[in-house]
């Protein structure tokens, strides 16, 4: 889970440093939401194993949900990031 979410900060700072070539920069943000899907899916895991509470589980699935919607419109928007 930690790699997973650590990895969602460094593609977005990759993606951001190729915001001039609007294919590469959205190419990188799919790589970010890939790994955000993966921190989900960990703490579904961890949930379902009982590593974490309910409560845990509902605010970190909560935030990883806004960085999801937050990634979407930068791949539905990439000229508003100097993309292009």
């Amino acid at each position: 889970m930690r790699r997973s979410s650590r990895s969602t900060n460094i593609c977005t700072i990759e993606a951001y440093g190729k915001r001039r070539y609007p294919n590469h920069f959205v190419s990188k943000l799919t790589d970010v939401d890939m790994e955000n899907s993966e921190t989900q899916g960990w703490l579904e895991y961890a949930l379902a194993c009982e590593y974490i509470d309910r409560s845990t589980y509902d605010n970190l699935i909560s935030q990883s949900h806004e960085v999801g919607r937050l990634v979407q419109y930068m791949i539905d928007n990439p000229g508003k990031f100097g993309a292009g």
